[in-house]
């Protein structure tokens, strides 16, 4: 019988560690600075269990090799800022280690243990819980055989009334408002710690508020999937008004107001004033989004709901599935964070034991491809590349341009930076999608023009937005193109009458070079034009800037006229 010393397993997560591990069969040793506090919970746990008194500002190979234990987990914490002491001195005591480790900081530094750990033979795994060890398993799962990932990200909101560890406090405020690094956008930058606020469906666990949190995550994510551009780890607190006022305080730390790190208690417990109303469901929530093994834009995304009092459960249950791991051999020597070793299927094994619930969904992760349907796969090659292109990308080509008619026309056309006639004018249009919108810059020589699509709904209908203005499009896909219908529109959130649309004929197809071609004519009611152009597209990767457009066209009885085909 193998036997696993736990320091820290008096406290929130430790001690749902200890539980796992006696259900599992193993002889726990529980360990703490106040041992009279630890007595009582070995003695409820049974004979398989023990207590010794142990601080970590004072382990020793010694100390630890004389608990018997062959593995030593320090659930201690908080890591933030810490030493790997426990770590070095369990290594040197020719032992097994493993930790709940969830500080940035700490686990970027622990390979340097490796060397150490590989000459004595023994598995030193830190991050074995929700982060790292959790979230990178599901994305493993998740993103098996995709060809390209654009981004990822991982959300984590605790019950309301979920226990809250005087170290984990400690851990949150150490970033709290302060610089935090993270990819965005491709690249690196610093945002403040739980700066923004994202709204997340967390499935059984409804809409939540979530903020930037720091975790390893925010460097694994990069280092293990090469997200093309953004990889976020973000974190919540229920009730919604706990989570504001904390987004709050992050504010007023970043102004250099207060410094709330040198009473964690006191938040802790003005957090529980708010408790009584929150879900106290703990919810995590893991997506991504990239390109599949068929090559299509795709959406992933894996939900985990634990009921009323076991949200605390879910961060021990990765050190359970490590320490059997561990003891069964399979886990070769060395130092490293707990990242790629165990599968999703294992420690969703260990998650069916708990009242934990759990769902994979996977979706098209183009807007187009959700609204159409299995039609959309039938449209032209060219067509279908351009609306299902993940991330962000960069279409050139050439349009002929037929400018407003008409005082009022001419109006509304500068409002929506609409262009003016040109002919032959280049064209380059941005695409960002995410998956669930996809925003459209379109430049034609000095006139620049936005709008965002969104909502996918069944039976081919999008929604596409300019500025207040919201057009509902209805798509009819064809074997050589696709067509756009206006199906209502509004300005916020009011309904307009749909004799006062603005018209449109609109469509898309190829040309004989494969190329994207698209005709857009827009007017008012009562006929006069806003604009109409046509032309073409090809992707371009290089990321240049537009070109300007050659003068207006000749006028021919006074009207400006599209060629017959784009050039």
């Amino acid at each position: 019988m193998t036997k696993v010393l736990v320091i820290g397993g008096g406290g929130v997560f430790g001690a749902h560690l200890v539980a796992g591990l006696v259900a599992a069969g193993f002889e726990v040793v529980i360990a703490g600075r106040r041992l009279e506090r630890l007595a009582p919970l070995a003695a409820r746990l049974g004979e398989r269990v023990t207590a010794v008194g142990l601080d970590t500002a004072t382990v020793s190979p010694a100390g630890l090799q004389a608990t018997g234990a062959a593995i030593v987990v320090d659930a201690a914490g908080p890591f933030q800022g810490a030493e790997p002491r426990v770590a070095r001195a369990t290594i040197a005591a020719g032992l097994h280690y493993v930790d709940l480790a969830d500080a940035r900081d700490f686990v970027a530094a622990f390979p340097v243990l490796d060397e150490d750990a590989r000459r004595a033979g023994v598995v030193a795994l830190t991050g074995c819980s929700s982060t790292p060890a959790l979230s990178n398993a599901v994305l493993d799962d998740l993103t098996r055989g995709w060809t390209e990932i654009v981004s990822v990200e991982a959300g984590i909101s605790p019950g309301a009334r979920a226990p809250r560890g005087l170290s984990v406090m400690q851990a949150t405020l150490s970033w709290l408002g302060r610089p935090v690094r993270v990819f965005e956008d491709g690249g690196w930058t610093v945002r403040p710690g739980w700066s923004g606020l994202h709204r997340r469906d967390m499935g059984r666990g409804g809409r939540r508020w979530l903020s930037l949190s720091e975790t390893p995550d925010l460097d694994l994510f990069v280092e293990r999937f090469r997200p093309r551009r953004s990889a976020r780890f973000l974190a919540g607190l229920q009730p919604s008004v706990a989570h504001l006022a904390t987004w709050m305080l992050g504010r007023v730390v970043r102004l250099g107001l207060l410094d709330p790190r040198g009473f964690p208690g006191a938040l802790l417990s003005l957090g529980r004033l708010f408790s009584w109303s929150g879900d106290d469901r703990g919810a995590m929530r893991i997506s991504a989004y990239g390109r599949d093994a068929q090559g299509r834009a795709a959406m992933a995304s894996w939900r985990l709901v634990a009921e009323p009092g076991e949200g605390p459960v879910t961060p021990s249950l990765p050190a359970l599935a490590a320490i059997k791991a561990i003891a069964a051999g399979r886990v070769t020597p060395g130092a490293r964070a707990c990242v790629g070793l165990l599968s999703l299927d294992a420690l969703e094994t260990e998650i069916a034991a708990h009242p934990i619930a759990t769902e994979r969904i996977t979706t098209r992760g183009a807007l187009f491809a959700r609204a159409i349907g299995a039609d959309f796969d039938r449209l032209p090659q060219a067509i279908r590349d351009l609306h299902e292109t993940p991330g962000d990308s960069l279409w050139r080509g050439e349009a002929d341009v037929v400018g407003a008619e008409g005082p009022v026309a001419r109006l509304i056309a500068r409002l929506f930076g609409f262009p003016g006639t040109r002919q032959r004018c280049p064209v380059t249009v941005a695409v960002s999608a995410d998956g669930d919108r996809s925003l459209w810059r379109r430049t034609m020589g000095d006139a620049l023009f936005s709008s965002m699509l969104e909502k996918p709904r069944p039976g081919g209908r999008v929604t596409e937005r300019f500025g207040l203005l919201a057009f509902d499009l209805i798509l009819t896909p064809s074997p050589t193109g696709l067509r756009y219908d206006v199906g209502g529109w509004r300005i916020g959130p009011i309904r307009l009458p749909p004799a006062l649309a603005p018209r449109t004929t609109t469509s898309e197809q190829v040309d004989a070079e494969g190329r994207f071609v698209f005709d857009v004519d827009l007017g008012l009611p009562w006929g006069d034009r806003l604009v109409h152009y046509r032309g073409w597209l090809t992707r371009d990767a290089t990321g240049a800037g537009p070109e300007q457009c050659p003068m207006p066209v000749a006028r021919r009885s006074g009207r400006a006229v599209l060629s017959d085909r784009p050039r």
